[in-house]
């Protein structure tokens, strides 16, 4: 009996790791693809947002990356008056460290998709990793507003 129970209780820790590196993996692939690595390696946030802020997600917000990863209802979107930032939510957050992208380091420009319009924002200068968003979200945040003052 003792046996049994030992070898059900393995089984189960096995399991519960299992699917813990699997989300890790997962996790850090996702971000490697989408490009929030790449970006983290300059735009990692170390200061909170400050001004007039504008918030969007990550609730009923689609935010799709590079290569078409999509950030259904998980990425928290804040444009304020220093920069743009990004984080996602804690369960998601390996491989995905907050980001904070001064505005002189993005640039929007509205496209047609296959069924309504969309704003792309182009991420770092030299990073260019694009990020499809709403034109409602790009409204919501006032994105075209904060990148106009600057021009």
């Amino acid at each position: 009996m003792e046996n049994a129970t030992g070898s059900v209780l393995f089984s189960v820790l096995g399991f519960i790791a299992f699917f813990a590196l699997l989300w890790c993996f997962a996790s850090i692939w996702v971000s490697w693809l989408g490009g929030w690595i790449l970006l983290a390696r300059r735009f990692r946030k170390e200061t909170e947002p400050c001004g007039d802020l504008r918030i969007a997600g990550p609730w009923f917000h689609t935010v799709t990356l590079r290569f078409l990863t999509r950030y259904n209802s998980v990425v928290r979107v804040v444009a304020a008056n220093d920069a743009l930032y990004l984080s996602v939510l804690a369960l998601f957050r390996i491989g995905h460290p907050p980001l904070r992208i001064p505005w002189d380091e993005v640039s929007a420009q509205r496209i047609q998709g296959v069924f309504r319009r969309y704003v792309e924002l182009r991420l770092g200068r030299q990073e260019q990793i694009p990020m499809r968003i709403s034109e409602g979200m790009a409204s919501q945040l006032q994105i075209q507003d904060r990148l106009l003052t600057l021009s």
